[in-house]
């Protein structure tokens, strides 16, 4: 997977994540809230592993 496919997946798993967070925390269903939060933090290193993956091209096409 590419970078910008990595930080495009990253951000739709970042925002399902919070959208499940918001109606677990409405509906009192924890569980829910609980895969939210996960669904969040895996976004959040799906984005960081794209960043990483522009740094090292830009590294790499600098020398």
């Amino acid at each position: 997977m590419g970078s910008t496919s990595d930080k495009i997946s990253g951000k739709a798993n970042e925002i399902a994540g919070k959208a499940k967070q918001v109606i677990g925390d409405a509906t009192d269903n924890k569980s829910l809230e609980a895969k939210g939060y996960a669904q969040e933090a895996k976004g959040d290193a799906q984005q960081a592993k794209g960043h990483v993956k522009d740094a090292a091209k830009s590294g790499v096409d600098r020398a």
